[in-house]
């Protein structure tokens, strides 16, 4: 048995991934507004998508659904962005998901977003959108998880992640990930010793700061940023969080020492870092644009851990009380 799957704000599909690589959740509608985003989508997924603005969506037109997975935008909440929150429109689409799963009822809500949002405005933000939750019958847990110590991927990578229960039980039988060993190196992910496209490299004759950049840029065990006037080395041999403004600007790709040259990583390297199978497609789309996808998407390894985890919730208290089937009378075989 499968369980069915609605995903809003659904990106290039990493939580959607993540979910359908236990082989038990299916993602069967999904909603996304960026247009360019939605390309990189349907590459990989079947065609589920509706590429329009959530505001203009009813709920009610949609099919109904075990789970809801929404990793609503979070620049309204991130610490690289203004911290307006719920000022900032973007903040207010974590209604828009309200909507869906006011109307819909599923029995998981699945939500992700940045660090970030549990301390903004002294905690206010994140009590109206857990207290929202439980006003509409589900019992929540939440979690911050880094990258490097939930997902095996190396990149310090921290968001929350929120799951919402209408069971009690399965609540009660949910526990999140515990961690685990980093055992996946920085170059598993990037590739140190193949050439590649030339705008990908700084050069002495392009960058007028080559030579700050040669001379701090030493180590392939070590991932580098340029921030405007000298070099920050990651000393913790991970690669720094992907942000969403790698799409605005070459500078805000993380660096390496390639057996090439100095060069910035690559749009299909940063969907390595974000835990992407190396063979999920990228269109033929700037490559700014799949930049920005990349820094907006999510770890899929940490979302499969989770979701392994509410699927054993999900059995657990099914098999305990064989009823609570009939109430995923969404799913199918």
């Amino acid at each position: 048995m499968k369980y069915k799957a609605m995903s809003l704000f659904a990106g290039v599909g990493g939580i959607d991934l993540g979910f359908e690589q236990t082989g038990r959740f299916k993602t069967v509608w999904a909603n996304e507004f960026d247009k360019n985003a939605s390309i990189t989508y349907q590459e990989n997924f079947a065609d589920h998508l509706v590429v329009e603005d959530i505001h203009k969506l009813n709920p009610s037109q949609t099919p109904d659904v075990d789970v809801i997975l929404a990793g609503f935008p979070c620049q309204a909440f991130s610490v690289a962005g203004y911290r307006k929150g719920f000022e900032d429109e973007r903040g207010y689409l974590f209604f828009e998901a309200l909507r869906f799963i006011i109307e819909k009822q599923p029995q998981v809500v699945f939500l992700e977003n940045v660090k970030n949002l549990v301390g903004h405005d002294n905690g206010n933000t994140f009590r109206v959108i857990r207290e929202a939750l439980e006003f509409h019958g589900y019992h929540v847990k939440y979690q911050v998880l880094n990258a490097k110590d939930y997902g095996n991927i190396p990149q310090n990578r921290e968001r929350i992640y929120i799951v919402g229960f209408k069971d009690r039980e399965i609540y009660k039988n949910f526990d999140f990930p515990k961690p685990i060993s980093l055992e996946t190196k920085i170059s598993d992910v990037i590739d140190f010793s193949t050439k590649q496209e030339e705008r990908y490299y700084y050069t002495k004759d392009k960058q007028t700061f080559y030579p700050l950049l040669e001379e701090a840029i030493t180590s392939q065990e070590t991932i580098y940023q340029w921030r405007r006037k000298y070099v920050r080395a990651n000393k913790s041999n991970v690669v720094p969080t992907l942000t969403a403004n790698m799409g605005t600007g070459g500078h805000n790709v993380p660096l390496i020492l390639s057996d090439t040259g100095i060069r910035k990583l690559t749009p299909r390297e940063c969907f390595n870092v974000q835990g992407f199978p190396k063979d999920y497609k990228l269109p033929d789309l700037a490559v700014s644009h799949l930049y920005k996808q990349a820094g907006n998407s999510v770890v899929v390894p940490v979302i499969k851990r989770i979701a392994e985890q509410i699927l054993l919730a999900l059995e657990e208290t099914n098999n305990k009380n064989p009823k609570k089937n009939k109430s995923l009378g969404n799913s199918f075989p």
